[in-house]
C-alpha cells in the first residue's frame, strides 16, 4: 500500500486491514513515497518523519510492516521502479497486490509504464458504499492495459491527510482521527503549522517485519 502518508490516518489503517481480510493476504506493506512524481509542485513533510510516523502508526499489528524502499531512493518516486523491486526481493510464489482506491485506478493507468505496472501487481480497488463500476470505467481501463482488478468495500471514514494538515495548522484535535502515537509525533514536532521543521536527525518507533525489503 503506498502513499504520501502525510500524515498517515485511521482511514488508511482500515482500508489496509479490510484489504488484508478480503483477500487473505499474509501481510500489508506500508510504502511511504519518496519524492513523488504527483506532489513535486507542494512542499511534502521530510520522508524519515513519514516513516517513523508509519512506524508508530503500524506497531502492535503483527500482519502490518513499513518499508523505506522509496524514501531511500534518490530520485523521483514511480511506482513501477518500486513494484519492480518487490517482485525481485519475494519468491515467485508470492502475488503482489497493489491496495488502492477504486476511483484511483484510472489514474494509475496513466502513470509511467502502466502496463508493466498491471503485469506486476494484482490491484485490490477500495469502493467507497454507493460507489458503482460501471461499464465505461472499465473499458477505460482496459483499454489502457492488462489490469486485474478486485474491488472490495471498505468502511466509509472521511477522513484525509490534507484535513488533518488543515486542523494541525488550525491548532485543533487530532484525537480519534489518527493512531495517538502518530499524533503525539504531529505535535512533538510541531508538524504542519506555517513554521512546521520538514526534516528529521533520526527515525524512531516501530519494527521493521523481517519480510519487509
Amino acid at each position: 500500500m503506498g502513499g504520501t502518508f502525510d500524515p498517515i490516518h485511521q482511514g488508511h489503517l482500515a482500508c489496509a486491514e479490510q484489504a488484508r481480510e478480503a483477500f487473505g493476504l499474509a501481510g500489508v506493506v506500508f510504502v511511504p513515497t519518496g519524492r513523488p512524481a504527483f506532489k513535486r509542485d507542494r512542499a511534502v513533510t521530510d520522508g524519515a518523519v513519514r516513516l517513523e510516523m508509519c512506524r508508530a502508526a503500524v506497531a502492535g499489528n503483527p500482519a502490518f510492516a513499513v518499508s523505506p524502499l522509496e524514501v531511500d531512493r534518490p530520485g523521483i518516486t514511480y511506482a513501477v521502479d518500486t513494484l519492480r523491486a518487490l517482485r525481485h526481493h519475494y519468491p515467485a510464489n508470492v502475488e503482489l497486490f497493489f491496495i488502492a482506491g477504486a476511483d484511483a485506478i484510472l489514474s494509475i493507468a496513466r502513470w509511467r509504464e502502466s502496463a508493466e505496472v498491471a503485469r506486476l501487481a494484482r490491484f485490490a480497488a477500495a469502493t467507497r458504499p454507493g460507489f458503482e463500476v460501471t461499464e465505461s470505467f472499465k473499458e477505460e481501463l482496459a483499454s489502457r492495459g492488462a489490469f486485474r482488478v478486485d474491488y472490495f468495500e471498505v468502511t466509509a471514514l472521511a477522513i484525509s491527510s490534507s484535513y488533518l494538515r488543515e486542523r494541525a495548522a488550525r491548532g485543533l484535535s487530532l484525537r480519534y482521527l489518527t493512531p495517538d502515537p502518530v499524533r503525539e509525533i504531529i505535535e512533538a514536532r510541531g508538524l504542519y503549522r506555517l513554521e512546521a521543521p520538514t526534516t528529521a536527525a533520526a527515525v524512531g518507533g516501530g519494527k521493521e517485519a523481517p519480510w519487509t525489503p
